[in-house]
């Protein structure tokens, strides 16, 4: 399991949760008071880690929503080519390839050590 739960009113800023399935790191939250027959809600703001786009939610704060398990690992740079990097964790030895976007492509270089981010089967490099 890619996942814990918590309850809502438990979630801070800078933190993440799932949104559609998507890992996402929380902006803001704002919280209303209960009204006379119902119970306090929080309205969440978020942007996703692997595609940049922002959600808001509204839940109860009582209810209870997934918080996806982020690692943030180290890796060298092997190779490149003008669409992807060859990557190295330098915790497990394990060589994979991710996607390189304009940004990123400028600043990579091989030999470099990079941060990545690994949640729910996706990487992304965060860091140079």
């Amino acid at each position: 399991m890619a996942w814990t739960q918590q309850e809502v009113r438990e979630l801070k800023e800078g933190r993440y949760m799932l949104i559609d399935d998507e890992p996402c790191r929380i902006l803001s939250i704002q919280t209303s008071k209960p009204g006379k027959h119902g119970e306090a809600k929080a309205r969440i703001d978020a942007v996703g880690v692997f595609d940049g786009s922002k959600r808001s939610v509204v839940f109860p704060v009582k209810h209870k929503v997934q918080v996806p398990m982020i690692g943030k690992k180290q890796a060298q740079v092997l190779s490149m080519t003008d669409a992807e990097v060859q990557l190295m964790d330098l915790e497990s030895y394990e060589t994979f390839t991710l996607p390189l976007d304009a940004e990123t492509r400028a600043a990579v270089a091989p030999g470099a050590e990079v941060q990545y981010v690994d949640a729910m089967g996706k990487r992304r490099i965060t860091r140079t």
